[in-house]
């Protein structure tokens, strides 16, 4: 709309209008003395014992500090000692080895199918079972091969020699 006429003058019009005033902006995290200070706050507020809360604060905390700091070291010297450098072996208790079992016939007909980059249909297809069945037997093995995927289930029974 340049040129038209109906923004020329508003230029004229400016000092018209007062400038406004710079804001003041006030200091963060230091209150007035006037602003109703809590016990806590008294050494932000220039009261007449400042000095003195404000060492005796600045002491407590700094005490608090050493104490945590003295703590942590025992804690830390004591984690340190009892460590030997050696990792543990998991053993899992005899109760879930009884648990693990090694994967039946009709699932490692499954695995093979699923290696073979079948999915569950056309495994069911082949082997003459539902889709469903299919899912079971693909879910019972990675329960017993403590697989994440069915690519992890076929490369676990590649390691342990079930399918080839």
């Amino acid at each position: 709309m340049e040129g038209d006429g109906r923004h020329d003058n508003l230029d004229s019009l400016r000092p018209a209008i007062p400038p406004s005033k710079p804001k003041q902006r006030r200091r963060t995290g230091v209150p007035r003395s006037g602003d109703g200070c809590s016990p806590r706050l008294k050494s932000a507020c220039g009261t007449a014992d400042t000095h003195l809360v404000d060492a005796a604060e600045r002491k407590e905390i700094l005490n608090r500090y050493r104490d945590h700091s003295r703590r942590f070291e025992a804690a830390a010297a004591r984690r340190n000692s009892k460590r030997t450098g050696a990792v543990i072996p998991f053993t899992p208790p005899p109760a879930l080895r009884e648990l693990e079992q090694e994967p039946t016939a009709r699932e490692i007909e499954v695995l093979q199918l699923v290696a073979d980059g079948l999915v569950n249909r056309e495994i069911g297809q082949r082997l003459f079972l539902s889709e469903e069945t299919v899912k079971s037997h693909v879910r019972h093995l990675l329960a017993k091969l403590q697989a994440r995927s069915r690519a992890h289930a076929v490369a676990v029974g590649f390691r342990r020699g079930l399918i080839a």
